[in-house]
């Protein structure tokens, strides 16, 4: 099915994205719903949702970049649980099995998220984006060790660093080149 083929392409370019992302959920996720929130990097929910796979209960194989993504974040276990079983999972849970790295009020999900938003936004932008691609290669078991130390001398050097250290000796706020300019 090209709808499904699309869907999944789309949510592999999410997890792909070179800035952090963060899923705001105040409601219930459900199929491929929940690979989308997955597919971000953070995921902060409200008490009161759920998450519901039901892909085998209408008889769906999930697309395989989507399991991976489910066995590589939360392990076989809770992935199984979540797809052979289709029942409902709670935020407590979803919180425990790490789906959800944090709960907070309904009334605060926006301010959380934005709280969020703006720390990842106030890092070495460059730093940010390059210790996001070294964990998710590291969490896809095709990191190289080579190709990540290379990086690391590398940023021993950079402008964000010098930047970086000047902000904190002179206690203001850094001041980032922006990497899209």
């Amino acid at each position: 099915d090209p709808t499904a083929t699309r869907f999944g392409a789309l949510v592999d370019r999410l997890a792909r994205m070179r800035v952090p992302t963060i899923a705001a959920l105040g409601g219930s996720v459900y199929g491929g719903g929940t690979d989308l929130a997955l597919a971000c990097d953070l995921r902060v929910g409200t008490p009161q949702i759920q998450l519901r796979m039901t892909a085998a209960r209408i008889g769906v194989r999930y697309y395989p970049s989507g399991l991976r993504r489910f066995v590589q974040r939360l392990g076989s276990g809770a992935t199984k649980r979540i797809f052979l079983t289709a029942e409902p999972l709670d935020a407590a849970e979803l919180l425990r099995i790490g789906y959800l790295d944090e709960l907070v009020p309904p009334e605060a999900l926006d301010a959380r998220v934005a709280a969020l938003a703006h720390a990842c936004a106030s890092n070495a932008p460059y730093a940010v984006q390059g210790t996001k691609r070294a964990i998710d290669a590291i969490a896809d078991q095709r990191a190289d060790d080579d190709v990540l130390m290379a990086a690391f001398h590398a940023s021993l050097h950079a402008p964000e660093l010098r930047e970086g250290l000047a902000a904190y000796r002179e206690k203001r706020e850094p001041i980032f080149d922006d990497p899209t300019a």
